[in-house]
């Protein structure tokens, strides 16, 4: 009789254990669920510092919930609204790794270029941000490119590459005011042959035909006249280079 009463009490305390262990595991969704929900209230209100607590929570402790993407990419939005754009483009792109099949992940390879974007500097200046926004932007093109966004990343990277154009541009034009005529037609050449695509193509081989007739180069100057006519479909500097093929000697 004591033995089928022990037998009863350690049926009667597995069967407490598994519902104990049951109702921690709902527990423990309903929380994360609770926590994400809080985050989220605390992100809609702009409480950045609260928001992003909560959302480090799920990191940390519910890395493999239905809810730690999210996390990480809001963690980065955070980080992007307070204009944190370097740990914004860190945090997106552990999204980008770490979660490959969320929806975030997409979002995430877009925003990375957009924060590059922000942090580039105008053309007189260092190129390094412009040059990672991008290789981001191409990224996102080659991972998803039939997506509505490829195309606002060529428009952007088209209008990124100006300003890698402008750049060189600024330079040739600082060789041209200080008489380094030959130094400034380097960067004339490098725009041509880096950014055909830009819109200081048609510009850069009319100063470069200048430079070349200010040296005296005078059969360059007319090959380069005759490759200005063959490569700019739509001349609007056309006058100029006229009148200066009407000056060769």
């Amino acid at each position: 009789m004591q033995r089928f009463f022990y037998g009863v009490g350690a049926c009667l305390l597995m069967v407490l254990a598994v519902s104990c262990a049951s109702t921690e595991s709902q527990d423990r969704r309903r929380t994360v669920e609770e926590i994400f929900a809080e985050a989220m209230e605390a992100y809609n209100d702009g409480d950045w510092i609260d928001a992003l607590a909560k959302f480090d929570i799920i990191k940390l402790q519910y890395p493999t919930s239905q809810f730690a993407a999210d996390a990480q990419y809001y963690v980065a939005e955070v980080n992007y609204r307070r204009g944190e754009f370097i740990l914004a483009a860190f945090n997106y792109s552990v999204v980008r790794r770490s979660f490959p099949t969320s929806p975030r992940a997409k979002e995430s390879a877009f925003k990375i270029g957009t924060c590059y974007e922000e942090l580039a500097l105008p053309a007189d200046r260092d190129q390094d941000y412009t040059q990672k926004a991008i290789a981001a932007y191409t990224e996102f093109q080659s991972i998803y490119p039939r997506d509505s966004l490829a195309l606002v990343s060529l428009e952007r990277i088209r209008s990124l590459r100006d300003r890698l154009a402008e750049r060189y541009m600024v330079i040739a034009e600082h060789y041209q005011k200080t008489e380094s005529r030959k130094s400034a037609l380097i960067y004339y050449n490098l725009v041509l042959a880096e950014y055909p695509d830009s819109h200081y193509y048609e510009e850069a081989i009319v100063r470069k035909i200048r430079v070349l007739y200010d040296l005296a180069r005078y059969d360059e100057a007319r090959s380069a006249i005759a490759f200005y006519r063959t490569t700019v479909p739509d001349p609007t500097m056309a006058a100029e280079v006229d009148e200066l093929e009407r000056s060769l000697p």
